[in-house]
């Protein structure tokens, strides 16, 4: 009997650590263990406590009463259950120490192990059965006082819409607020970048006072493939078209001689608005999310989101946080998979002298000449 309730002890408290319930484990497994210890003197047969040796056990007894006393306050903020067993595992105590001064009443004795016993097997069994089923099948009653958490439960709300780029509709969402010249976050397969349509150049102006950016700084585009690019019919050499073909999609951008069949590839009325007066950079970036928003969008006005002489945005939650006042959507993507922007290359005269690196970005600038070497010598 004594192994068997120092076991079902043992149990209760080993499914409440599962349920993650640290004060109940803990409490059973300290019942445990003094069920084990005690139950035996307490039924008075097992241990020979005697006038001479019983001094230890009466101090020891007295001892667990003040722990358990903590206990006692502790359980009253979890269930009735637990308040319950650590209440009749006081008045237990107390038998055990009347026991160990000679003083123990029999049937006040035999009551309080049946009242322990009982609310034992029912809270060893309910743990059991919740934990086991992951539901509140068996009661444990409420707690007898709670304490008011002073937190907040919910977090503010973000300052603009903030989609998951992972779901159709969040990307819908973020397109449609672009396609009505409204300027959003979006992820690109280098960092974080604002975004707006090349048919509204008011939004890209917008862009410009986002981010406190020089008027003099151009504001390169994003195409979704170089398909696109073909059906514009560029004055392109087959030296550049052989080179954008070997550096898209990834993280570099070109930069090409500017041309009315700009307005051909989609830049519309934002012609004026984007790259300089001569050239402008175009990138197609290799990331599935962001092409597919192209797709529904048409070429994209792209500058990197973050004011003006800071550090690049790496997280939507840092667009959010810096610039989401400002927005009027980001399309949260998680970490960026750089944490520097794209290199950039200039190819206006790629068949006279080559090429040169205006910005060494994601891409060292020395595999970026490899992969030109290797393209001019076919």
């Amino acid at each position: 009997l004594i192994l068997i309730g120092g076991f079902v002890q043992l149990l209760a408290g080993f499914l409440a650590f599962r349920k993650y319930d640290h004060l109940g484990g803990a409490a059973f497994l300290t019942f445990s263990a003094l069920w084990t210890d005690s139950a035996g003197p307490i039924s008075g047969h097992l241990v020979d406590i005697g006038a001479g040796n019983s001094e230890g056990f009466t101090a020891g007894s007295i001892a667990f009463l003040v722990l358990n006393a903590f206990l006692i306050i502790l359980a009253s903020s979890f269930n009735v259950v637990l308040l319950c067993m650590t209440l009749a595992m006081e008045l237990l105590t107390v038998c055990f120490l009347l026991f160990t001064l000679e003083n123990l009443p029999l049937p006040f004795e035999i009551v309080m192990l049946i009242i322990f016993s009982i609310i034992c097997f029912y809270g060893a069994t309910a743990s059991l059965a919740n934990c086991m089923f992951g539901k509140d099948l068996m009661m444990m009653g409420p707690p007898l006082f709670a304490v008011e958490s002073s937190k907040k439960d919910t977090k503010d709300p973000p300052p603009c819409i903030c989609p998951k780029s992972h779901c159709t509709s969040g990307l819908r969402t973020i397109a449609d607020l672009l396609n009505t010249g409204a300027v959003c976050g979006v992820p690109t397969d280098t960092v974080y970048a604002l975004a707006a349509s090349c048919k509204h150049p008011e939004a890209i102006e917008k862009v410009y006072r986002i981010k406190d950016r020089p008027q003099e700084k151009p504001i390169c585009i994003f195409i979704s493939n170089l398909d696109q690019l073909r059906a514009a019919s560029p004055p392109i050499s087959p030296l550049l078209w052989e080179f954008m073909e070997n550096v898209y999609p990834g993280g570099i951008g070109c930069i090409i001689q500017k041309g009315e069949w700009l307005k051909k590839l989609g830049v519309g009325a934002g012609y004026s608005r984007v790259g300089t007066q001569d050239s402008i950079m175009i990138r197609v970036p290799d990331l599935t999310v962001l092409v597919h928003l192209i797709d529904m969008t048409g070429p994209l006005a792209i500058t990197s989101a973050n004011p003006s002489g800071e550090v690049d945005s790496t997280h939507h939650d840092m667009v959010i946080s810096r610039l989401g006042h400002k927005l009027e959507g980001v399309l949260c993507d998680g970490e960026s998979d750089e944490v520097v922007a794209s290199t950039v290359v200039n190819c206006t005269k790629i068949d006279e002298s080559g090429i040169t690196i205006v910005r060494e970005g994601c891409i060292p600038a020395v595999k970026v000449m490899q992969i030109f070497e290797s393209v001019k010598n076919r």
